[in-house]
Formats: structure tokens, sequence, C-alpha cells
């Protein structure tokens, strides 16, 4: 019962996205459109889940005074192995995502899962929280994408369900990200406050 608590507090209660409003940067960079969103979604759970699961490993070894470096350079090697996958496995992608990618070195989201649970719990529990925050991150920005994607250009996962020119470029664009942003928590608290009544 505790694992699947574990597992769905990223995904749905404490969503990094919709409900703790972490990782903002790539959640709006990155999401113009539903593939790029979810690909970054996957680049941060692999990450997520490596450091976690090594970060509970090792924690009795850590000094206490240099925990944080010690916990941002595992983690710089996780996003090392995912970039030179990604560069060499998905180039198009890769280039797509760009910057955003070795971002995930930085992303509060990681860094934040790895002080408030891994250094805390269980090799196992740790990496239930590193599963669920991930796919809590990765549905958000394949969400959030998927949106801007068809509102923007008709398309999505590169179907057309009407014609480009009848989208609307603010969409794909900074400002439209930050639209239906807001929108979708504005949705999701409505649904939480509606359940809490």
């Amino acid at each position: 019962m505790k694992s699947i608590k574990i597992l769905l507090n990223g995904i749905i209660h404490e969503n990094p996205t919709f409900i703790l409003l972490l990782g903002m940067c790539p959640t709006l960079g990155t999401t113009s459109s539903a593939i790029n969103g979810m690909a970054m979604g996957l680049a941060t759970t692999f990450v997520l889940i490596c450091s976690n699961t090594t970060i509970s490993s090792v924690k009795k070894m850590v000094p206490d005074q240099v925990r944080i470096p010690i916990y941002i350079v595992l983690t710089a090697s996780f996003v090392s192995v995912i970039q030179m996958l990604m560069e060499a496995y998905f180039p198009a992608l890769y280039s797509s995502l760009g910057l955003f990618i070795p971002l995930i070195v930085v992303n509060c989201i990681i860094l934040g899962r790895a002080e408030a649970f891994a250094s805390k719990n269980s090799v196992y529990h740790s990496f239930l929280d590193g599963v669920g925050n991930g796919l809590g991150f990765t549905l958000a920005l394949t969400l959030l994408g998927l949106v801007r994607e068809l509102l923007g250009t008709g398309k999505c996962f590169g179907f057309s369900f009407y014609p480009e020119n009848y989208g609307s470029l603010l969409f794909v664009l900074a400002p439209g990200g930050f639209i239906v942003l807001g929108l979708l928590i504005a949705i999701i608290n409505h649904i939480k406050e509606k359940k809490n009544v």
C-alpha cells in the first residue's frame, strides 16, 4: 500500500508541474510539441530514477557537509549518459531539445527529490518516488505540448487534425506556453476543489 501511495504521489497529489510548480524552465521551453514534451519528460524520468536510487544507496557514506555537491555530481553523470544516448540514437530530437538536456542537472525536481526523499528512504521506495515523479512530469509536459501543438498547428504526434493555417501561432510561441499552463493549472485546481467539497 505504501508503495502505491509513493508512486501515485508524484503523478497526482504532488505533480511537479501542475501542483508544486517546479521545473518551469523545461516545461515552457520544450513543450511547443507533444513529442518534445514527452522526450524531455522521459529524459528527466531516467535521470530522476537513477539519481534517486544512487543517492539512496550511498546516503550513509556521504558526509553531511558535501551532500549537495555529491548529489549534483551524481545527477550530472546520469545527464551525460542520457545526453550521449539521445545524441547517438535520436539526433533530431536531441537538436530540437538543445540546451534543455544539460539543464536537467540543475532541475529543482531532481535535487528536491534527492534531498526530500531519496536521502531519507530505502532504495526501493526512492526508485518508486523517481518513477512516480518522473511519470508525473512526463505526463504534464506531454499534455502541455499536446494542447499547444494542437491549438498552434492543428497537428499532434505527426497527425493532422485540421489545416495548419487555422492554427494560432501564439500557442507555439512562449506566451502560448504560459497561457496553456495557466489554464491547465486552473482546470486541475477546479477539479481538486470539487473533489474536496
